[in-house]
């Protein structure tokens, strides 16, 4: 028979805090662990929500008093002192960015370098916001283009110009002025890097020299922004391309149209976040899903280790999913300047099958294996470690893990007697 407790006149009895919150958007319902990190709740959100960027995603609530029936947004400030009270929260989409604190004027601290460009009555300061959430104060002339901007930012971050430049929920044309805008005195523009899937190479490996035809194709969420050999570039629901390859028994191709000799395919992607068709919430899948331009990590699917220990860790992984030296050579050596930038690295690898839906690849005649290995990671400061702990411990499990989340046939990718395709690649997340 089961215990019943009964209060006793004047005493106080606590209601133990439950250990899962749920999550809800639209018609959906997801049951989470529930965290007091504002991070890692975004993290979840957003693995089981990703049709809403993170930077546009909020929590709401009107379970509390003090909302008065009203769905109230949950700040990162205040996340921490309610989600005891709460059972579950509304997981939303911002209609424009959150509002930015702007820095005092005459404020002397580093997240808010006053910068000058050119000096005349027709100009406006604003504010640039960074993916880091640093802040830069501009005085700029009106008739000035809004690259000047993102030059500025480009100087700050390292150089790259991959920006998508928000202003009031709308994405700046780089090449129209300031003044062309609404812009005022006071405003804030936020920079958010492009999303880039970096060198995916493809390796083609057959016991003897056949002709083979490759057709890769991109889901409307991205588009090609290199490939090799140049192949005409086909439209239709995203965009194709298609290899007519002569494969030889020491892993080298031969294009047919153009004669080159080349080790491998190669092809890189933008990603096209203004304009992608977005699925129904009612179409998403709660696992193995990638979404090229809301991709995440988050503490419970990915590993988190220092810089210093991640080319070891990387190695390892390659190896388990079965890349060979040259192969996890090259994927090391392309990412490291990247990876380098950072104190800490989180990272994780695509499941083929979720990879498959965002880049389809078909190879006539069919081969016997393929392998498809994509990465995504992001840099993490050393502040923020707290938000990933589940990541950390997962950092000291046996990489042979990978195999399976990936869903690799190791015996049959390393089979000599099979017609193999190898294909690796990777995406740094910017959140």
């Amino acid at each position: 028979m089961p215990k019943v407790s009964r209060k006793k006149a004047g005493a106080d009895v606590t209601k133990p805090i439950p250990k899962l919150l749920v999550l809800k958007h639209g018609q959906k319902r997801v049951m989470v662990n529930r965290h007091k990190s504002y991070n890692v709740m975004l993290d979840n959100a957003c693995k089981h929500f990703p049709t809403i960027p993170r930077n546009a995603m909020t929590f709401q609530t009107n379970q509390l008093d003090i909302c008065e029936g009203q769905l109230v947004n949950i700040t990162a400030e205040t996340w921490d002192k309610v989600i005891e009270s709460l059972t579950s929260v509304e997981v939303t989409r911002a209609e424009s960015p959150l509002p930015i604190p702007l820095p005092p004027s005459g404020s002397t601290s580093s997240n808010a370098g006053a910068i000058s460009l050119r000096s005349n009555n027709n100009k406006v300061r604003v504010y640039l916001v960074l993916a880091s959430d640093d802040i830069l104060s501009a005085t700029i002339e009106l008739s000035a283009r809004v690259q000047e901007l993102v030059d500025v930012v480009a100087n700050k971050l390292g150089g790259s110009t991959d920006f998508k430049t928000m202003w009031r929920g709308s994405r700046l044309n780089h090449n129209r002025s300031i003044g062309s805008y609404n812009i005022s005195n006071g405003d804030s523009i936020s920079f958010i890097m492009e999303q880039v899937g970096g060198k995916p190479v493809i390796y083609l490996y057959s016991p003897s020299d056949i002709d083979v035809s490759v057709k890769l194709s991109l889901s409307p969420e991205w588009s090609f922004s290199a490939i090799y050999p140049v192949v005409t570039l086909k439209q239709g629901h995203g965009q194709h391309v298609e290899w007519n390859v002569r494969t030889h028994q020491d892993g080298s191709l031969t294009e047919r149209n153009s004669g080159l000799d080349v080790s491998y395919l190669f092809w890189e992607a933008k990603t096209n976040s203004d304009a992608f068709p977005r699925s129904p919430a009612s179409e998403l899948q709660s696992v193995d899903v990638f979404s090229p331009t809301s991709s995440t990590l988050g503490d419970m699917d990915s590993i988190v280790v220092s810089v210093d220990k991640v080319t070891v860790y990387l190695d390892k992984s390659l190896k388990a999913l079965g890349l060979h030296t040259e192969a996890r050579t090259s994927f090391i050596t392309y990412w490291l300047p990247s990876i380098l930038k950072h104190e800490y690295i989180a990272l994780r690898f695509v499941p083929q099958l979720a990879y498959e839906r965002a880049a389809p690849l078909s190879l006539s005649p069919q081969p016997d294996i393929v392998t498809r290995i994509f990465m995504l990671f992001r840099g993490i400061r050393k502040e923020h470690l707290a938000d990933w702990p589940n990541a950390r411990m997962q950092a000291g499990k046996d990489v042979a893990w990978w195999a399976d989340v990936v869903g690799v046939d190791l015996a049959r990718a390393s089979d000599t007697a099979l017609f193999r395709v190898l294909e690796w690649g990777g995406m740094e997340v910017h959140v």
